[in-house]
């Protein structure tokens, strides 16, 4: 699976792990979006690629880090078909795709143990969408875009 990847100053060091992990543990192809040191940045310059990546079949999926992932949700949901959200946990993760196919996971770098957003992002990768009664929601909210 081809993954896009970024974070602000606060999600940088869980970033640099992730993109192992998911390269090493996972088999993704990972696309590191930026940027390339804690220095301090602005959150919605990174969360734009990842989105935009998504959004255009660049990437399947995207995953954004900063301090508590909110900032990042809140950016790249600006962009059309884009579903993203703050998760915090390894059942939220599943929920997330199972019912809203969620393309764009964030993660708080501040607040949540690397070991669990491991689990969040291995999660949201390999859970499927179950469709069904959740398509036409999905599409309700699509519609918004």
């Amino acid at each position: 699976m081809r993954v896009a990847i970024a974070s602000d100053h606060g999600g940088f060091e869980q970033k640099q792990a992730l993109v192992a992990y998911m390269e090493s543990e996972l088999g993704c192809e990972v696309i590191d979006m930026g940027p390339d040191s804690d220095a301090s940045v602005d959150y919605p310059d990174f969360a734009v690629k990842v989105a935009e990546a998504v959004s255009t079949g660049d990437a399947e999926r995207g995953v954004l880090v900063c301090g508590t992932g909110i900032g990042m949700a809140l950016a790249a949901d600006k962009v059309a078909g884009v579903r993203a959200s703050s998760i915090t946990s390894v059942p939220f993760a599943e929920l997330f795709r199972q019912h809203n196919n969620g393309n764009v996971v964030c993660l708080s770098g501040r607040f949540v143990e690397l070991e669990l957003n491991e689990q969040i992002v291995k999660t949201f990768l390999e859970t499927e969408f179950e469709g069904g009664r959740h398509e036409a929601r999905v599409a309700k909210i699509m519609a918004l875009d």
